[in-house]
């Protein structure tokens, strides 16, 4: 866990139209030190009042409210003063297709109630809620548009936002494979980067995006619809081609195996590998095991160093890294971890990532 800051406290708007909900989701932001409630709204226009009242750092946002709906509020706030916004979601197919356009709206990330719009279990969810509002307090917003706006307001928690410029080295080697990792800021970044690699991409590609498992399957089909990849959601068995880009269902890790020769993904029931499943880490030893170095590694935003330890082990065996730059990270976490560890060899803004994917998997 970061350090506790001494300074600022991150001020939250936390918006619900449920009393009950309003006061669980305060008292978890409230029971750690670097964080405060700063006001609470019980619905998008009540939010959009209490936003130019209390002059919050951080919005949580319910998605099914009367009057104004989470996702119509986000849509003004995102227009007329842009805020990390985190969603604050149901579980239901509904819900995860409404959470889909929250991210492309703009929100910075979301999460999942446990069970229903009113649920007394969404303590069970506390530490998931501080840690990804602690992540959004240093954020980017980026738009619709493509264009990202300065930091958070609020200081660096402990999650770090240097940056180390690199020059790209000489590709050589073969690269059968691309594996991707991302996490905060991923969807937008993944609904950025696929939709730009042709149809006939040469290799297959695969992605841990961390999910919860009822919104991978909404996140792989909206994304296939704006793609001329194919992209699916992974299942046991599931062949890996050129041009098919596969998503690790949420709750199990994606692994790469052969079946005959044949390349197919795999689901791991294993444990959370730091907090999170499914894990790159998890994805990314697989493909070494089954790819060697003839891999194009791709660590994309997101807090925390999932990859990383995965990503060394390509390296090791000759794969070629790159991380996004921060200057397009929503949250330049699990990159930086990656560019620190010294086994990058590009750095690139995301806007260049497909066209360097297609010049490294033609080598």
């Amino acid at each position: 866990m970061p350090p506790i800051s001494t300074g600022k406290k991150i001020r939250v708007l936390v918006v619900d139209d449920s009393a009950l909900m309003r006061q669980f989701i305060s008292d978890i932001l409230n029971s750690d030190p670097r964080i405060e409630v700063a006001g609470t709204a019980r619905d998008g226009k009540d939010a959009l009042k209490q936003i130019q009242l209390v002059r919050p750092d951080i919005v949580t946002m319910d998605v099914e409210m009367p009057n104004m709906s989470g996702l119509q509020a986000l849509e003004e706030i995102m227009r007329t003063n842009p805020l990390p916004v985190i969603m604050v979601s149901s579980v239901t197919q509904e819900g995860a297709d409404t959470t889909m356009k929250a991210l492309a709206l703009g929100c910075v990330d979301f999460i999942g109630k446990p069970s229903g719009s009113i649920s007394l279990n969404i303590r069970d969810i506390g530490q998931e809620l501080i840690d990804k509002v602690i992540a959004a307090s240093t954020a980017r917003l980026r738009t619709r548009s493509g264009f990202f706006g300065g930091a958070s307001k609020v200081q660096d928690f402990g999650l770090g936002s240097g940056f180390r410029k690199m020059m790209p080295p000489v590709s050589t080697g073969r690269r059968d494979i691309v594996a991707i990792a991302s996490s905060t800021g991923g969807p937008m970044a993944l609904s950025d980067l696929i939709p730009r690699l042709p149809k006939k991409f040469p290799v297959p590609i695969v992605i841990t995006q961390h999910m919860p498992k009822e919104f991978t399957s909404s996140f792989a089909r909206r994304l296939n619809e704006s793609s001329e990849v194919e992209v699916v959601e992974g299942f046991d068995g599931l062949t890996l081609k050129p041009g098919r880009v596969v998503i690790a269902p949420g709750g199990s890790h994606l692994v790469v195996k052969r079946r005959a020769g044949v390349a197919v993904c795999g689901l791991s029931d294993a444990p959370p590998v730091l907090s999170v499943k499914p894990a790159a880490n998890i994805m990314f030893l697989s493909v070494a095991d089954e790819y060697g170095g003839n891999v194009l590694c791709v660590i994309l935003t997101g807090m925390g160093r999932d990859g990383t330890d995965g990503a060394v082990a390509l390296k090791r065996k000759g794969a070629y890294v790159i991380a996004e730059s921060q200057k397009t990270c929503v949250v330049y976490g699990m990159p930086k971890a990656a560019v620190d560890a010294g086994i990058v060899d590009e750095v690139l803004p995301l806007n260049e990532i497909a066209d360097a994917m297609v010049r490294l998997v033609k080598n």
